[in-house]
């Protein structure tokens, strides 16, 4: 079932690069004409009624617009960044989660190779450990941007990700997401929900708001990377470089492979 779903999902992506794009737009003024233009893609490419009901009632992310106008990359130290990230907090706490659930993690571990520390350590920082999801309604945040013409190529297969996704019960058509339309607790954008996502409690769902999918669609991620099983992640060797996919800010991966250390140690 997944995998057909999968299938099915990644077949919007690729309809939609070769679809005639909507007209984008650099304000709200035309995003309801565009909504209209780009149903009819969105049914071409196979997204059905639940999609398009969702895509029908998005909203222009103005809060969107402005995070993603002032995105300028991360330009603090490591100490500093690591102190802003609370990463003492993210280890304490990820240690208490790991040594009260061994077995989980040995699980992931054992299954993708990743070990407890990484996805932890992630976990953490992208979510809070799940308590903070963000602020954004998925669908009317990814629409945005992909209306936007700014960055409307690389976020039009995205935002068909996530028509598929609500067509087919893996995303609530109000969820709430990260400023672009991250979703979950390790925030996926919904077009590598579809390539990385994994069922991880069976429940024939790959809902990134479910822990156990989150986790397992984490370690696939990094797993389908490059990550090397049983070898370091500090820097400078292969896994290191690994977490540059997840994230391509160097204080980030720092931190990362640092606060792991700390909780697998």
């Amino acid at each position: 079932m997944i995998t057909r779903i999968c299938h099915t999902l990644a077949a919007l992506a690729l309809t939609a690069s070769t679809a005639a794009a909507a007209q984008c737009g650099n304000t709200s003024a035309g995003f309801d004409a565009w909504k209209s233009a780009f149903a009819q893609e969105a049914a071409a490419a196979g997204v059905g009624p639940r999609g398009q009901q969702a895509l029908a009632a998005a909203q222009y992310s103005q809060g969107t617009i402005n995070a993603d106008r002032k995105q300028t990359g991360v330009r603090y130290s490591l100490s500093e960044f690591m102190r802003i990230r609370g990463t003492d907090a993210i280890a304490r706490i990820g240690k208490q989660k790991k040594n009260a659930n061994p077995n989980f993690y040995a699980g992931l571990e054992r299954n993708y190779g990743v070990p407890a520390g990484i996805l932890l350590a992630i976990h953490g920082m992208e979510s809070g450990f799940g308590n903070t999801f963000g602020k954004y309604r998925v669908i009317s945040s990814i629409a945005t941007v992909a209306y936007d013409c700014r960055r409307s190529a690389f976020f039009t297969d995205h935002l068909l990700a996530a028509l598929g996704m609500v067509d087919n019960g893996w995303l609530d058509p109000n969820a709430i997401g990260a400023a672009h339309g991250e979703v979950g607790h390790t925030q996926f954008l919904p077009g590598n929900v579809i390539r990385y996502g994994q069922d991880g409690n069976g429940d024939g769902r790959v809902d990134l708001y479910n822990v156990t999918d989150a986790m397992a669609s984490t370690a696939n991620f990094l797993r389908q990377k490059g990550w090397q099983p049983g070898q370091p992640y500090q820097e400078g060797t292969s896994n290191f470089r690994v977490l540059n996919e997840w994230n391509a800010a160097t204080v980030y991966q720092q931190a990362i492979a640092l606060t792991a250390a700390q909780i697998d140690g």
